[in-house]
C-alpha cells in the first residue's frame, strides 16, 4: 500500500500520523510504502501524481493540505470517494460550515476528497507592545489600521510587520486578502472570466508599493530581509521576539506555547481583517485533505484508511501532539475535552463554524482550477515584486498579471473575452 503525507510542522505528530498508518497496514497485512511531499500548490505533487497516474503506477492515498483538489478533479487523477464522506458525515456529524468543504471538492454533487483537519488562518498580534502604545486591538479592524499600529509599535530590533510578499504559502495568502481588502478579485463571480485588471486591485498595489518602500513611511517597521521570506520567515521572527503582527498556521502558537516562548503570554490572536468596506472575512479552510487516486491498487484498503485516521481515537492521539494544528473538520469530532485542553482551539471553532463563510482566494467565485492555476504558477507574488523592486508601477504590474492570468485560463481552455 501506498501513502503519501504532507510534512507536518511537529515531528511528534508526523510520528504519530506515520504510526497510525503502519499500524493500519499491519492490521491488514499488507506491506506500506510512504513517504512525504511538498504540502504547497506550487510544489512538484501535481505533476508527479499526473505522471504515476498515465503510467499506471498511481499510489494509493495522499494527505495533503493546499494542493487544489479542483486541479486533481479536472486532470481525472482521483477517484471518487462519496461514499466515504457519507459514512465519516454519519458516524462524525456534519462537516463544519465555515470549511466551504462542499465547494471545494464536490464536483456534480460526488466528493473528489475527503476533509481530514478544519482550520483557519491565524492573525497574531503583540498585545504587550500594543498595550505600551495605548492601541486597542479591537480598534484593528483592517489592513490599513494594523499597518499604522504596526509602524507605531516599532523601535530598536523590533519591526511591526511580519509579513512577506514572497512566494510562500504564508506570502500568497497576505497578497491575496490585501488585494480583496480593496475590492480585488482574480476572476468574476463565475470563475470563468479573470477580472484582475480593475481599479481596485490597481488600489490595493498602491498599497503594497508604499508598504514597501524601504525609502518611505513604513521603512522603519520592515523587518531585515522580509521581502524574501519563505514560510519559516516569520515563524523565525515572531518567536525571536522581533516581529510585532503577522499571519500563519497556528504553528507559531502551538510552538510557543510547547517551547515556553515569553511570546506566548504576550500572543494576541485576532479575527480576519475586514475589507476596507468593512465587509467580513470571517471563514476557515479545510486543513487536511484524503485522496484516492484512479486506478489505485488499493483503493478499498485507501478508502479504509481515510475512516481509520477519523475514528476518535486516532485523530486525538495525532490531534493532541499536533496542538492547535490539527484541529476536526467534522462537529461531534469538536468533543468538550478537546476544547478544554486549548483555550483558543475555542478562536478556531468559531471561525470554522460560519453558517456564510469567505471563500478565501477565489472570491467572489467558488474554489476553481483557474484559481489554483494562477496561484501554482506564483502569478501575483511575481508581479508584486515587480512594484516592490520598481521594475514596474503598479497599473503595469496588474495589467502585466492579468494577461499571465487571461493566457493560463486560455492554455486551460477557459476562452477569455
Amino acid at each position: 500500500m501506498t501513502v503519501i503525507h504532507r510534512t507536518e510542522y511537529f515531528e511528534a505528530a508526523q510520528t504519530a500520523f506515520r504510526d497510525t498508518v503502519q499500524a493500519f497496514a499491519d492490521s491488514k497485512g499488507v506491506a506500506l510504502d510512504i513517504s512525504t511531499t511538498n504540502p504547497e500548490s506550487f510544489g512538484d505533487f501535481m505533476g508527479k501524481m499526473t505522471a504515476a497516474v498515465k503510467a499506471g503506477n498511481a499510489p494509493d492515498f495522499a494527505y495533503t493540505s493546499n494542493v487544489s483538489i479542483a486541479q486533481l478533479h479536472l486532470l481525472d487523477l482521483v477517484e471518487d470517494v462519496t461514499d466515504v464522506v457519507d459514512e465519516a458525515i454519519k458516524r462524525y456529524g456534519d462537516i463544519m460550515p465555515g470549511l466551504n468543504a462542499a465547494k471545494t471538492a464536490q464536483f456534480d454533487g460526488r466528493w473528489k476528497a475527503i476533509p481530514l483537519i478544519g482550520t483557519t488562518t491565524g492573525y497574531y498580534a503583540r498585545g504587550d507592545k500594543l498595550a505600551e502604545k495605548g492601541i486597542d486591538p479591537a480598534s484593528l479592524k483592517t489592513i490599513v489600521d494594523r499597518r499604522e499600529a504596526a509602524l507605531a509599535i516599532s523601535g530598536p530590533d523590533f519591526w511591526g510587520w511580519g509579513f512577506t510578499p514572497n512566494q510562500s504559502g504564508d506570502g500568497f495568502g497576505f497578497l491575496i486578502a490585501t488585494v480583496q481588502a480593496f475590492g480585488g478579485s482574480f476572476t468574476d463571480e463565475t470563475g470563468q472570466i479573470v477580472k484582475f485588471n480593475t481599479p481596485e486591485t490597481v488600489a490595493a498595489f498602491e498599497f503594497l508599493r508604499e508598504t514597501y518602500d524601504r525609502n518611505g513611511k513604513y521603512a522603519a517597521m520592515l523587518p531585515p530581509g522580509v521581502e524574501s521570506w519563505n514560510d519559516t520567515g516569520n515563524n523565525e521572527a515572531y518567536l525571536a521576539g522581533q516581529i510585532g503582527f503577522t499571519q500563519n498556521a497556528f504553528s507559531i502558537y502551538a510552538q510557543s506555547k510547547r517551547d515556553g516562548n515569553p511570546v506566548y503570554a504576550n500572543t494576541l490572536l485576532l479575527q480576519a481583517p475586514a475589507a476596507i468596506n468593512g465587509d467580513s472575512r470571517d471563514g476557515g479552510n479545510v486543513g487536511g485533505w484524503m485522496t484516492v487516486f484512479k486506478g489505485a491498487a488499493n483503493a478499498a484498503l485507501a478508502k479504509e484508511l481515510a475512516l481509520n485516521l477519523l475514528d476518535p481515537v486516532n485523530f486525538s492521539k495525532i490531534a493532541s501532539l499536533g496542538s492547535v494544528l490539527f484541529t476536526p473538520a467534522y462537529q461531534k469530532l469538536w468533543t468538550p475535552e478537546l476544547l478544554a485542553a486549548e483555550p483558543n482551539l475555542a478562536t478556531i471553532k468559531q471561525a470554522v463554524d460560519v453558517k456564510d463563510p469567505f471563500l478565501g482566494q477565489s472570491w467572489p467565485a467558488n474554489p476553481n482550477a483557474g484559481v489554483d492555476a494562477i496561484r501554482a504558477q506564483g502569478v501575483l507574488e511575481q508581479s508584486v515584486g515587480n512594484v516592490i523592486s520598481g521594475r514596474m508601477s503598479p497599473a503595469d504590474a496588474v495589467k502585466d498579471a492579468h494577461q499571465k492570468m487571461v493566457d493560463l485560463f486560455e492554455e486551460g481552455g477557459i476562452m477569455q473575452p
